[in-house]
């Protein structure tokens, strides 16, 4: 039987630890934890890696959702509203009080009026006049037939969703008018909005906040900050000591 310390000699431990075995070893040693250390650090950066990932993915998918598209956009269409009134200068401002035709002549005016609208549930009325607008500015006649069916069945015809108030009279002409449309068909009705709008709709805006506002030049997006009250100063404790028999 063969010497078990020629087959293991790590068993002699009186054996010389000068011996190339023992550098072997002890390098091995050494190495095993530094190797298992650079594979626990590898581990983590790729879980690192693997979260950061998912974290995109699912961010993008949220944005991705339709409604979070309609809130993201209805977000930069408010953005880009207050910015534009903060542009108008008080000047502007001032001219929209001139005439109804004035202020929706501009753009600034237009879309302060239908803001202000909205506000009152009523903004049917200017988006018809609007929807007017563009179809009369059609060229060809093929143009004609689809935005007249749109314009009828959005804020004409009975239980529309945006029904806007026109008289019996006004109704039954444009509904046979409809037929057969040209430039004209909805001039009746939109010049009856358009009068409701005048005699209604505008003066209340000119005395609304958000007008006033502009035409004093003041931020509408941003309220008039209200001083402080005063409780008390500096001055209140000059000449004041400390009583310190209560402790």
């Amino acid at each position: 039987m063969e010497n078990p310390l020629l087959l293991f000699p790590q068993l002699n431990i009186s054996a010389s630890k000068d011996k190339s075995y023992y550098k072997v070893m002890k390098s091995a040693i050494k190495e095993e934890p530094h190797q298992a250390s650079k594979s626990g650090a590898k581990q983590k950066r790729n879980r690192l890696s693997l979260l950061l990932q998912k974290s995109e993915f699912h961010e993008g998918d949220h944005l991705a959702k339709p409604g979070n598209l309609t809130k993201a956009a209805s977000t930069r269409r408010n953005t880009r509203h207050c910015n534009d009134e903060q542009s108008v200068s008080p000047e502007e401002a001032v001219k929209w009080g001139e005439s109804f035709d004035k202020l929706l002549s501009e753009k600034a005016g237009l879309d302060a009026f239908t803001k202000f609208l909205k506000t009152e549930f009523s903004e049917e009325n200017i988006e018809f006049w609007i929807a007017c607008e563009d179809y009369k500015k059609s060229k060809t006649a093929h143009e004609l037939l689809p935005k007249a069916k749109t314009i009828y069945e959005t804020f004409i015809q009975k239980d529309a969703p945006k029904e806007v108030n026109l008289d019996f009279q006004t109704k039954e002409v444009t509904s046979q008018n409809i037929q057969r449309p040209i430039i004209t068909t909805f001039d009746a009705a939109q010049n009856t909005v358009y009068r409701l709008m005048e005699q209604d709709s505008y003066p209340r805006f000119l005395r609304s906040d958000p007008y006033l506002n502009l035409v004093k030049g003041r931020n509408p997006s941003h309220p008039t900050l209200r001083r402080r009250s005063r409780s008390f100063t500096v001055n209140d404790f000059q000449g004041v000591r400390p009583d310190f028999t209560v402790w």
